[in-house]
């Protein structure tokens, strides 16, 4: 019983102790939740459909762009006339930020925060498009991979 006892602490202070998982970053300010979205993913159930895979972040032209997590450049150019930069990060995730003139090439190691790049201009998205996905045609919301925003609700007509 004594042995039961002493490895179930064991266990238990492994658990406790397990380094934590990394956490993401909103790529407009580097903090763990997002800001300003300004339009929501709209993921299709058939890859082949119409929708918004990703999400827009309000972000002036010009601002600087930071990578959500740590990974390695997948790719840093134009596609379709449209600055990008893409981002394969552990457990498969791949992120892509449109548009954006890279201050990185292919290959280089990021780390969570990184600036990546500056904000272009583009007519169809307002700020920053950022996408994620986990296969070829598995897009996902990028917002799930951040924290929760903290809400804060205050009385209606209160005194000051």
């Amino acid at each position: 019983m004594r042995v039961l006892r002493a490895l179930a602490a064991a266990a238990v202070v492994c658990v406790t102790t397990a380094p934590s998982a990394h956490a993401w970053v909103d790529p407009t300010t580097g903090a763990p939740s997002a800001r300003h979205v300004t339009k929501s993913a709209e993921i299709p159930r058939q890859n082949w459909l119409p929708g918004h895979r990703g999400v827009d972040l309000g972000m002036e032209p010009g601002a600087e762009v930071r990578s959500s997590g740590p990974g390695v450049v997948a790719f840093a150019g134009t596609v379709a006339g449209v600055p990008a930069v893409s981002i394969d990060h552990p457990g498969g995730i791949r992120t892509t930020y449109q548009p954006v003139h890279p201050r990185v090439e292919t290959g280089t190691i990021v780390e969570e925060g990184q600036v990546i790049g500056m904000l272009g201009h583009s007519p169809e998205h307002d700020g920053l498009h950022w996408g994620a996905r986990t296969g070829p045609d598995s897009y996902i919301n990028p917002l799930t991979l951040l924290a929760a925003p903290t809400i804060r609700l205050k009385p209606v007509g209160a005194a000051r």
